[in-house]
């Protein structure tokens, strides 16, 4: 198996790190405004040195000073900057003052020179605190993205293996792959799976966003906008950067505890987080976390089953035909650190990374009576009638990030070198089965074998401000991919395999890396106060397919103090991910409404090759932007953002290529394959076809409207977007008859209309004295499932919308309680409408959508909760 010892590592660290930790006497305190208001995110330098700190969400602050007595400067974007004399262990408070009405958030994303302010960037930035992010109730920080960022969606999968333990996720509609995600600035390992079942994503590989704790997490900023030409691969739709704690003057521990409206889904959790001194000069920022959650069913209850066309006793008492339908069973584990330590004056060293550990179990399909008629006595308690059997997909994922790297001047230049290791490993372990061709022998669980995908990558950027007007910035990358598959055990795949799923085969076993070295520059240019305009420029070579360079403009234009007019262009690529090139394996799936197993050959195989298929090349791009940003007060914001994708040449994961092509007509060459390897059909990834995504973002958000003795806020955000095909789709020559095949309407819906076409975000906070709430609405626009061959058979899921309660009381400043109602008005998609057509819900099995997705069908969840600080 993929087997490391990740947790021993990280453990070890830990525990390294703390030894030398000493509890230094430090400065604490609060930074506000002139009407009370904490200041989040401000700079609090010691003076004369690089020793500082940022404030919190609530404006507090801890720094260890070098020199007591001493003196602190604290400034921040759009207030006066003022200077305190402190002392070891003493406690300030500081009041701001506002140098202009119009302030803005500072930002990191999108800009490799230097940091900007939201109203600053020539390109649209979300800037989402933690506090935002925990009023969703979500439990993981993909769910709460999908809650406060219209153009950002995840939801939960079932009946799809390890799918469901994965959950993909996207920004504007463009799939998983096209993502990047980073932590603090350096990007994050994918995840080992590709999502090979029939849910969004498919045929794509994501990251493994259920690997970091939201406890560990200052804020998130979403740059909505291609940056490929700054970040490289995979940042075709825009970047995720995940901005963890640091350094935090007080502990806090949250417990917290929910359940569904029917009583299923119980889930647990508990976190804690504190701020360790590193003698006078550092600190590590730690968080410790776990939770639990059982699984829910919402399954159909068709009472007969057209699947397999059987009415009987047996179907009529059992109407969900044994089925378990929803979200699965999961435990994990977090440990997650943040730290930095100032060396000299000039130079400062920093590490933060974290290990995940989760276990889930969901499930496959009910073997019922008449489809195994028999398990030999295996799974049947003795003295009762054989009921057939559900499997359960059990996996084992561990996630690990650790970055290490040191911040200092070279010269006039400032110079950030660090290296980063990445890991993700899934074991599948296949229970609650047999091996009807084992017979009496067969297990009743199976190792079934695992994945495993890791990175090293090292950087060194390097930046210089020239005067106020210039500002450049450039850098190199080097990194090592390696993507492991390791065979299970021979019973899970021997004859016809484990019901469910047969187990990896030595076949399918393999060690492959890859390497690519990117190097990139960036210019901005104040032109004057009002007009910036910028550029940057990136080549990548990687060792399997070659190179690319992307490149990118951008201009901002300042009108008046208030509105900002921006625009870019810019190119991309997307390298086929090692996955994708290299993955095998057969599936048990339902085709052509029966149960058969399907395989998947990779990019390299004769088999494939023989049939003409290409080696896998890159994706490239083309990302046109446009927007209007209106900041009329501090409190009160306007944007409107445009854009324009297009993606050539997309990696598509085929539909089943079968014996007979498009016209009915036998392909020997195919035949003989699906003979040679005992499956009915095969599928491939392949560079296939175009696409243009174009939409609109609109955000709104007025906050601090007083109204009693409180202060109300609301926001509205709002995202349109539309994905259509371009052209014909490619084709290998020796299967020209097999278009449809390979990418069929069905296959086509996935891109077009799996996710919601039109989100949009309403929501209201209101605070007075200790007590607060926030209610936020989200609807969700209908999605669209495609008939493989008959329009008439399509079916439209209409919009919905789903509707939080968060209401929140502090009891101290040491003792809050939070209580969150998800979908407080017990919304569902619209059932599954089969008209004829079995596989749209396998049989009567599915009541609601599951090849496309909204928002989930748990219904309306309850969750309430306590945080403790000191």
């Amino acid at each position: 198996m993929v087997k490391t010892s990740y947790l021993t590592k990280v453990i070890a660290l830990s525990f390294y790190l703390f030894s030398i930790v000493s509890f230094a006497q430090s400065v604490k305190g609060k930074v506000k405004d002139a009407s009370g208001e904490p200041i989040p995110f401000a700079n609090v330098i010691e003076k004369g040195t690089t020793n500082g700190t940022t404030t919190d969400e609530q404006g507090n602050f801890t720094i260890n000073l070098k020199n007591s007595p001493g003196v602190i400067i604290i400034s921040s974007v759009g207030f006066s900057t003022i200077e305190k004399n402190v002392s070891s262990g003493s406690t300030v408070d500081v009041v701001l003052q506002e140098e202009s009405d119009l302030l803005d958030e500072v930002v990191l994303t999108g800009n490799r020179s230097k940091p900007r302010t939201i109203l600053d960037s020539a390109v649209p930035i979300d800037n989402i605190g933690l506090a935002e992010l925990q009023t969703t109730g979500q439990p993981s920080i993909d769910q709460a993205l999908t809650y406060t960022v219209p153009s950002y969606n995840s939801s939960n999968q079932t009946v799809s293996d390890a799918t469901a333990h994965f959950d993909p996720a996207d920004l504007r509609g463009l799939g998983p792959s096209r993502t990047l995600v980073l932590v603090n600035g350096k990007r994050k390992n994918q995840s080992a799976l590709v999502y090979v079942n029939d849910t969004p994503g498919k045929g794509e590989v994501g990251i493994d966003m259920k690997s970091i704790p939201t406890a560990a997490i200052e804020r998130v900023e979403v740059l909505r906008d291609g940056a490929s030409a700054q970040y490289g691969s995979d940042a075709v739709a825009g970047v995720v950067n995940i901005i963890l704690k640091k350094n935090i003057d007080y502990t806090t521990v949250n417990a917290y505890s929910g359940v569904t409206k029917v009583g299923d889904g119980l889930n647990y959790g508990a976190d804690v987080n504190h701020t360790f001194s590193i003698g006078e000069n550092g600190f590590v920022n730690a968080t410790l976390s776990g939770y639990h959650q059982d699984y829910t069913d919402r399954a159909g209850e068709p009472g007969r089953d057209d699947l397999f066309g059987v009415d009987n006793q047996w179907t009529r008492d059992n109407p969900d035909l044994g089925m378990i339908i929803g979200q699965p069973e999961m435990t994990k584990g977090d440990i997650f650190i943040n730290g930095e330590y100032d060396l000299n004056d000039n130079t400062k060293l920093y590490a933060f990374g974290g290990f995940d550990y989760r276990k889930g179990k969901s499930f496959a399909l009910y073997r019922t009576p008449y489809w195994i008629t028999d398990d030999f006595g295996l799974l049947t308690p003795p003295g009762e009638t054989y009921n057939g059997f559900q499997p359960t997909f059990e996996t084992d994922i561990q996630d690990i990030l650790f970055t290490a790297g040191g911040k200092f001047k070279l010269g006039e230049f400032n110079a950030d070198l660090s290296a980063t290791y990445g890991g993700n490993t899934v074991d599948y372990t296949i229970g609650n089965t047999i091996n009807v061709d084992l017979g009496a022998n067969s297990p009743t669980s199976f190792d079934a074998g695992a994945y495993g995908f890791s990175n090293i990558i090292g950087n060194l950027d390097i930046n210089r401000q020239f005067g106020e007007e210039v500002s450049v910035g450039f850098g190199v990358e080097a990194r090592q991919e390696r993507f492991e598959v390791t065979a299970g055990e021979e019973a899970s795949y021997f004859g016809s395999g484990a019901q469910s799923f047969p187990g990896l085969q030595p076949s399918n076993a393999l060690n492959e890396t890859r390497t690519n070295v990117g190097a990139y520059g960036t210019l901005d240019w104040d032109v004057n106060e009002d007009l910036l305009i910028g550029g940057a420029v990136r080549y990548e070579n990687f060792s399997d397919f070659g190179g690319n360079t992307s490149w990118k403009v951008n201009s901002r234009y300042k009108i008046g103090e208030a509105g900002v007019l921006r625009g870019s262009y810019s190119t991309g690529f997307r390298a086929p991910s090692l996955h994708q090139v290299y993955l095998s394996n057969v599936q048990t799936l339902v085709s052509g409404g029966t149960i058969s197993n399907q395989g998947t050959f990779n990019n390299v195989s004769p088999v494939i090759r023989d049939l003409g298929v290409e080696p896998l090349f890159a994706e490239t791009s083309e990302n046109i932007s446009a927007g209007l940003t209106i900041k009329a007060s501090r409190n009160f914001t306007i944007s409107l953002d445009y854009y324009n994708v297009r993606v050539n040449d997309r990696v598509l994961f085929t539909g089943e290529i079968g014996g007979t092509d498009d016209n009915g007509n036998p392909n020997a060459a195919v035949q003989q394959i699906l003979d040679d390897n005992q499956v009915t059909s095969i599928k491939f990834f392949i560079n296939a076809v175009n696409t243009i995504t174009q939409g609109f973002d609109y955000t709104m958000r007025y906050k601090n409207i007083a109204i009693g003795s409180g202060k109300f806020g609301f926001n509205l955000a709002l995202n349109i977007n539309k994905t259509e095909l371009e052209g014909e789709v490619k084709t290998p020559s020796s299967l020209v008859n097999y278009k449809n095949n390979i990418f069929n309407r069905k296959e086509q819906s996935r891109i077009i209309s799996a996710r919601p076409n039109t989100k949009f975000l309403f929501g209201g906070t209101y605070e007075i004295g200790k007590f607060n709430a926030a209610v936020n609405n989200t609807f969700f626009g209908e999605v669209t499932w495609q008939h493989a061959s008959d329009p008439l058979k399509d079916q439209t899921f209409t919009g919905k919308v789903v509707t939080d309660l968060a209401l929140g009381y502090e009891f101290s400043d040491l003792v809050s309680l939070n209580i969150t109602v998800n979908n407080l008005f017990d919304v569902f998609p619209d059932e599954i409408d089969t008209r004829g057509d079995v596989v749209t819900d396998l049989g009567g099995r599915f009541r609601y959508p599951w090849e496309v997705n909204q928002f989930g069908f748990n219904g309306m969840t309850f969750r309430g909760g306590l945080t403790f600080k000191f």
